[in-house]
């Protein structure tokens, strides 16, 4: 697995809505996979390849791994902001890194990474496409 040979961040923001937390006001830990994976798809979205356009060439970038180390809670109507990048790139995965914090006081409430294995549509691994490589290419990463 290589380094890709420059860092491109996207950051996003996202306000906390009510079913996003628990019992006690706090948000439910698996939600935050749920803003990795919003950041990685508006990451995507900002080196002009929306993950839609990944599938229509016959790929699919499928969680192999997932971890996340908890600093602080986040809790109701705060306002998040999910900041994504491409770790590593190898000949048929990826590994993006995440860190969120809140927006009012950047404190860090979790950091974490995914790595995703590329495979075509009858789930053979696969090369990472060629429009990948050029799309990330063209932003300078």
């Amino acid at each position: 697995m290589k380094k890709p040979p420059a860092r491109f961040k996207n950051v996003t923001s996202y306000r906390v809505i009510y079913g996003d937390t628990d019992q006690m006001g706090v948000v439910y830990y698996a939600n935050y996979l749920r803003w990795f994976e919003k950041g990685r798809s508006e990451w995507l979205r900002q080196i002009g390849l929306p993950y839609g356009e990944i599938e229509q060439q016959g790929f699919h970038f499928p969680v192999a791994e997932v971890s996340c180390c908890y600093s602080h809670p986040a809790r109701y109507d705060e306002v998040v902001k999910i900041e994504t990048e491409l770790a590593e790139l190898g000949r048929a995965s990826l590994t993006f890194n995440y860190r969120i914090t809140r927006e009012t006081d950047d404190v860090l409430l979790a950091t974490g990474s995914t790595k995703h294995a590329c495979i075509d549509h009858a789930g053979r691994v696969a090369r990472i496409p060629k429009i990948f490589d050029d799309a990330i290419a063209a932003v300078g990463t």
